[in-house]
């Protein structure tokens, strides 16, 4: 009996044995690798001063060649429309005296007369009271624009009032006031521009007038354009 017991014993005994064993020797689980960190990006290298200066000059050449775009754009609409026509002559009440107090004829209002050549009618006065310029069409029209160019801009600021004759020889005032118009930068004229509400009557002749003391210096018209049909 005794040695059944102690036979019990050391089988159990062995049993435990085996079970230690088997615990230990069971694979452990796979380590999980750490997730390889993403590198930062490099940051660009800031611009020289240099390649600064240089993007700038770049940026302002383009805006520059963009801006004479727009206004050779501009002219050759004003110069080849079809519904516009040229002054072929006209009056003032005054143009340019020379240096022997006569007055020239080279300013006078025919050098206003014809598209745009350079030549140009001039006042007599830099900034004393007003004058004006009356120019004659050849064909009347119902007009809905006026246009007048001023080389350099100079007396584009001291326009004050625009009116249109018909062929009974009335004045009709389309339009009076201070410009807003500016010298325009991007080239060697500048042009006043008064669009109306079509004229019910045929218009044969354009006026304006100048108030000489808004805008010193004399005045230089280059041509005046009519619009309509």
């Amino acid at each position: 009996m005794k040695q059944l017991t102690v036979m019990a014993l050391a089988l159990s005994c062995l049993t435990l044995a085996s079970c230690g064993k088997k615990a230990a020797e069971a694979p452990s689980a796979p380590a999980v690798a750490a997730p390889t960190p993403t590198p930062a990006p490099t940051p660009a290298p800031a611009p020289t001063p240099a390649a600064k200066a240089q993007n700038t000059e770049g940026q302002e050449e383009l805006a520059r060649k963009q801006a004479l775009m727009e206004y050779a754009t501009m002219e050759d609409k004003y110069l080849n429309d079809p519904r516009a026509q040229w002054a072929t002559g006209g009056q003032a009440s005054s143009s340019y005296v020379d240096g022997d107090g006569k007055t020239s004829d080279t300013y006078s209002p025919k050098s206003a007369a014809g598209p745009v050549d350079g030549n140009y009618w001039s006042n007599s006065h830099s900034d004393l009271g007003f004058d004006w310029l009356e120019m004659a069409f050849a064909k009347p029209v119902s007009a809905t624009e006026v246009r007048i160019v001023f080389l350099g801009g100079k007396g584009a600021e001291a326009v004050n009032k625009l009116e249109l004759q018909d062929t009974d020889g009335k004045w009709n005032t389309v339009w009076s006031g201070i410009s807003d118009v500016k010298r325009d930068e991007r080239g060697g004229r500048t042009w006043f521009v008064r669009t109306f509400e079509k004229t019910a009557y045929k218009v044969k002749a354009v006026k304006f007038t100048i108030a000489n003391n808004v805008q010193h210096g004399y005045k230089e018209v280059d041509a005046v354009q009519l619009v309509g049909d």
